[in-house]
């Protein structure tokens, strides 16, 4: 508890104390009434003078009709009528269920707060050969910082010496640590598990994953859903509404009993009136509505889905048509030789000659064919190397005349070339003016990207589409591997925005569209999209700017997941709205006919705040959505 929440308790705990004895004491000694309301009016101010003060600030500053004046004028008014102790209780039970609102939202706080706990407190600087702390804020790009086995990365950057394991769990929810190496980027907030490593700093602290996720948590309550703008819209009309309509409830029916000649029984009906007021109190719906959409964005931070509103919690939980980007998205955007065919060489030795003749240049298939080759490249041993745009290289490997590349290059040098009957990138390999076979190089599916279809149906996700670059042979494998509905190939960005806003044209009003891309190349299609799925890379900047919603370990099952737990969290939303509204509209009209007394009136009000504040906090907990 902090401070306040004790104050507040303590306040609670006298007034409690102070009510028994008076209660105790008034079995024995017949009170007189000036002094009676004296011993009572110690517990209330006790345990009201909070509220009594922000009732007169809010008529001072003009907001008149809140909870608060609603509070006041009720047990002020039951006092007034000599009904002291109704008066006590009600203003007793309305601070027992604000200090148990106050701990709920505090406990969903610290929850989050913990979940997310991957703020670093200090930087590791090697300084005149010993190791000083010092604040991450001070750290400038192209530091070399040490991070040692339990610390905290403070700041992205590359690891210049060692390996270990990081655990990623606060950025990712996944349990299982991962390994990386020296050359291997590393972000903010992972905890280093068992080597000591170096890394070199590529941002200051202040623009690193760490900061930007902290941020996004923490400033995603100001983009509100529909349904909080509804429940702040409600509340602005409803009070001043049912305020008159108890003021009309007191003073209306006395003036007709008058009328008609009968007694005016003023005092019971001015009890009705504020019996009226102490149930129409809209906390329940003020406090839990807010408190059900927080809780839903704290769990999903826990599994690894950034929010970056409740808006768009509440929009993918009305998603039916989800649209997938394949590189970087589906599949893991990391080229890999997965066959070497027709050889007339022995495979390594043709590996060999297409990773020597490649080694100058920088394109990912270079990179995949050097990475599969698994040695250290002597460059000495390449002369004459000459890149041809768009074809390939020619180069001397050994004094060997070696022609690296497609099939372009290959009808430009005169040579008979086999395609393959495999899907993927062909890399045509010739020596000495002969044909030698190929290299296929493909992209590999990320290990859920089918499961996370599968998953994705049973949401009720009605079409699954997906936008791709790569040739139309290659983008039909895919699709038809992970079960996809629809596959577009051959798109320019420009024409994946079109594509996107074809599909929003042909959706039904009430269903909203999803896309989901790496983030980086697919900018304008998330931003057009009803909510932009980013796959995080583990923090990328662009991600983190462009989406509505980031997954953190690039994990696409954790779509799935997303939709789920907006769907719980909605559905709490409207039992809550339901519940509140269903309660107080049965105890307003008991009370109006004067059913309800004052402890009906305290339960429709406090009672139904604290079921709703238990059933919000329900939407923090989404491990088993």
């Amino acid at each position: 508890m902090n401070k306040k929440q004790k104050k507040a308790l303590a306040q609670i705990l006298t007034s409690i104390v102070l009510i028994i004895v008076i209660s105790a004491v008034a079995h024995w000694i017949v009170f007189h009434p000036y002094l009676e309301f004296v011993l009572y009016m110690v517990p209330y101010l006790i345990v009201g003078y909070d509220i009594l003060r922000k009732a007169f600030k809010g008529i001072k500053n003009r907001q008149v009709f809140d909870e608060n004046f609603l509070m006041a004028v009720a047990t002020l008014g039951a006092i007034l009528l000599g009904d002291y102790k109704e008066g006590v209780a009600v203003m007793l039970f309305y601070q027992i269920g604000e200090l148990f609102q106050s701990y709920a939202v505090g406990k969903s706080r610290k929850n989050i707060s913990e979940l997310m706990d991957i703020r670093p407190d200090y930087a590791n600087v090697e300084r005149d050969g010993k190791l000083e702390k010092v604040d991450p804020d001070e750290v400038e790009v192209g530091t070399v910082i040490i991070v040692q086995p339990g610390e905290k990365i403070p700041i992205d950057g590359i690891i210049i010496e060692g390996e270990t394991a990081l655990n990623t769990s606060a950025l990712t929810g996944e349990s299982l640590p991962r390994e990386v190496k020296t050359e291997d980027e590393v972000i903010s907030g992972c905890i280093n598990m068992t080597g000591v490593i170096k890394i070199r700093t590529k941002k200051e602290f202040g623009e690193s994953t760490v900061s930007k996720i902290l941020d996004l948590v923490e400033n995603s309550s100001s983009k509100k859903s529909r349904s909080e703008n509804f429940i702040s819209k409600f509340a602005r009309y409803y009070t001043p509404i049912v305020c008159y309509g108890a003021l009309a409830l007191a003073f209306l029916p006395p003036l007709f009993n008058v009328i008609m000649g009968r007694n005016p029984a003023v005092g019971q009906w001015v009890y009705r009136a504020l019996t009226f007021l102490v149930i129409s109190c809209p906390c329940a719906l003020v406090i839990s509505i807010p408190l059900s959409f927080f809780a839903g964005i704290g769990g999903a931070s826990k599994e690894g889905v950034l929010v970056k509103g409740s808006n768009y919690l509440e929009t993918l939980s009305q998603a039916k048509y989800v649209v997938f980007d394949k590189t970087g998205t589906m599949t893991q955007g990391i080229f890999q030789v997965s066959g070497i065919h027709h050889s007339k060489l022995p495979d390594e030795k043709l590996l060999e000659y297409a990773a020597l003749a490649e080694c100058y240049s920088s394109h990912p298939i270079s990179k995949s064919l050097q990475k599969a080759y698994g040695r250290e490249i002597d460059k000495n041993r390449v002369q004459e190397v000459k890149e041809i745009s768009g074809n390939g290289v020619t180069a001397k490997v050994d004094g060997v005349n070696v022609a690296v590349g497609n099939d372009k290059l290959m009808k430009q040098l005169g040579l008979e070339y086999k395609e393959c009957h495999e899907v993927g990138t062909l890399v045509h390999v010739a020596v000495e003016g002969q044909y030698k076979g190929h290299i296929l190089i493909s992209d590999q599916l990320k290990p859920h990207a089918k499961e996370a279809i599968a998953a994705l149906k049973k949401t009720g996700i009605k079409k699954s589409v997906m936008l791709t670059g790569d040739s139309k042979l290659a983008a039909e494998k895919v699709a038809e591997e992970l079960g996809i509905h629809e596959v577009y190939s051959e798109l320019l960005p420009a024409d994946k925005v079109s594509k996107v806003e074809e599909l929003l044209g042909q959706k039904a009003e009430k269903e909203k569209l999803i896309f989901v891309g790496d983030g980086i190349n697919d900018a304008p299609v998330l931003s057009r999209a009803d909510v932009g799925i980013a796959m995080g890379a583990l923090g990328s900047d662009a991600a983190i700017e462009a989406a509505d919603v980031v997954l953190m370990d690039d994990d696409p099952l954790k779509i799935a997941k997303a939709i789920k737990i907006s769907k719980k969290c909605i559905r709490i939303v409207y039992e809550n709205i339901y519940f509140a509204i269903g309660v107080k509209i049965i105890c307003l009209i008991l009370g109006a006919v004067g059913i309800a007394n004052m402890w009906v009136a305290i339960f429709a009000d406090v009672g139904v705040m604290i079921l709703a504040v238990l059933n919000a906090i329900r939407a923090l907990f989404v491990k088993n959505v």
